[in-house]
This record gives C-alpha cells, structure tokens and sequence, in this order.
C-alpha cells in the first residue's frame, strides 16, 4: 500500500512540474522582435479595441468594443499613465475601468485599476507585454477574483493584438481576445 501511494505522489508531482514548465513564454523571448513596444508612446491618445470572451470550451460569449483615452506624465521622475477604457458589451452592459500605469523599471511595470485586487504585474521585451493580475468580476450578483495571464503583442505602430487567460484555483476558465487600433 506504501508503495501505492508512494508512486502516486510521485506521478502528481511529476505531472505538476511538467505543467507548471509549460505554463507561459518568458516575456524575454521576445526581446528582439519588432516594432518594439514603449507603453507610453502606443497607449497615448485614442485606442479602439474589439473582443470576445470564450469560455474553455472555446464558445463566444461576450462580443465587446472597448474606447480607450490614454496619456502619460512623469511624477516622481517615473512614467504614469493613465488609461480610461469604456467597455460596450454585445448584451447592451457597459463597463468603465481606469487603469494607472507606473513603469517601475525599463520593462517592469505595475497597474492599478478598482477591480484589482492589489497590483498587476507587467513585464515588457521587444514587441511584447505579459501583465498578470487578479481581477474581482462580477457574475449573477457575486464577486469572483479571477486570475489573468494577459499577453499583448504589438504588431505594427497601430496594431496590437492581446490574448487573456483566465482561471481560478489553477483551473481556466475562458479567454479574452481583443484586438486594438491606435488612432
């Protein structure tokens, strides 16, 4: 019996670290792609985005536009911006979030937003950005603090493209794909 549960244990690990190898991209990976991404000069100005919500099943269940103003200072001798999205949903709902951007470091970055919980956490190399954070959304009247692994890939000046994990307890949950459009 020992031996039974001992191989177990054993094969749960091994399975855990396997995942866990195979969870993300490392942000710097990408740190030689083009056009490369400065945070302040894309998101500055007006922003449109456009995006669906799939749950793991891969099934559309939200449509959504998102109007962005965006623009930056320096405080304190660091980059704080601030990003103002309006969300349109397919189902008639709108959402407001604004978003405070502080670059801590060249690539590191940390966001405020309401429905936060605490800080995000954004690491940026070349064309790409990888934000986590955990977000409080509602659903049917109950708050759920959800997990994001947020990855946004800058393909041309005006074109960035952005695709969101979401989970919770390890567990995915669905996904955000939006695509944005600098004005």
């Amino acid at each position: 019996m020992n031996q039974y549960l001992y191989l177990k244990s054993f094969a749960a690990i091994a399975c855990a670290s396997f995942l866990l190898a195979c969870t993300s991209p490392n942000v710097q990976q990408y740190a030689n792609e083009k056009p490369t991404l400065d945070l302040s000069d894309y998101f500055s100005g007006t922003i449109d985005a456009y995006g669906i919500f799939t749950d793991r099943s891969g099934e559309v269940k939200k449509r959504f536009t998102v109007l962005i103003k965006a623009d930056w200072k320096v405080v304190d001798g660091k980059k704080v911006g601030t990003l103002d999205e309006s969300f349109d949903y397919s189902d008639g709902t709108k959402q407001k979030r604004i978003w405070t951007l502080i670059e801590q470091s060249p690539g590191k970055y940390i966001g405020r937003a309401d429905d936060v919980v605490g800080e995000a956490q954004g690491d940026l190399a070349g064309n790409a950005l990888n934000w986590t954070y955990t977000l409080a959304l509602p659903v049917d009247g109950t708050i759920y603090h959800v997990q994001f692994n947020d990855w946004m890939y800058l393909v041309t000046p005006k074109v960035m493209l952005n695709r969101a994990k979401m989970s919770k307890f390890g567990i995915e949950l669905g996904e955000v794909t939006l695509s944005f459009y600098k004005r």
